[in-house]
């Protein structure tokens, strides 16, 4: 496999809606555009997009996420909150559990590792 260009213009289509259950606040739905994606090795690359609200995460991967676009704010079931926005970077390491919440749209690059 030779170098792979990430396409970070803004998405055609942001209607996957998040799974109900987890949904807190909002309707959002989100977006994906994969660049990658390696499941012998469990690494997946791509831009992802999502419109407001709140929803509850249980990461079983690890996550190195770019934001190109928006603000957002991770809360950790033990209240530690963080927010993110453009031009900023953070990791979510695999068995983070709280809440993603997208303030303002949001759009970011994403590197996935699940192995």
């Amino acid at each position: 496999m030779g170098i792979v260009r990430i396409d970070t213009s803004p998405l055609a289509r942001v209607a996957d809606p998040i799974d109900p259950a987890k949904v807190l606040s909002g309707a959002p739905v989100t977006g994906t555009r994969p660049a990658t994606e390696d499941d012998a090795r469990g690494f997946y690359t791509g831009v992802w997009e999502s419109a407001p609200g709140k929803w509850s995460v249980d990461y079983a991967e690890d996550e190195l996420c770019v934001i190109l676009v928006g603000r957002l704010r991770l809360t950790s079931d033990a209240g530690h909150a963080e927010e993110f926005s453009a031009g900023q970077s953070f990791v979510i390491p695999r068995g983070f559990r709280g809440t993603w919440e997208t303030i303002e749209p949001v759009r970011k690059v994403y590197a996935i590792l699940t192995a």
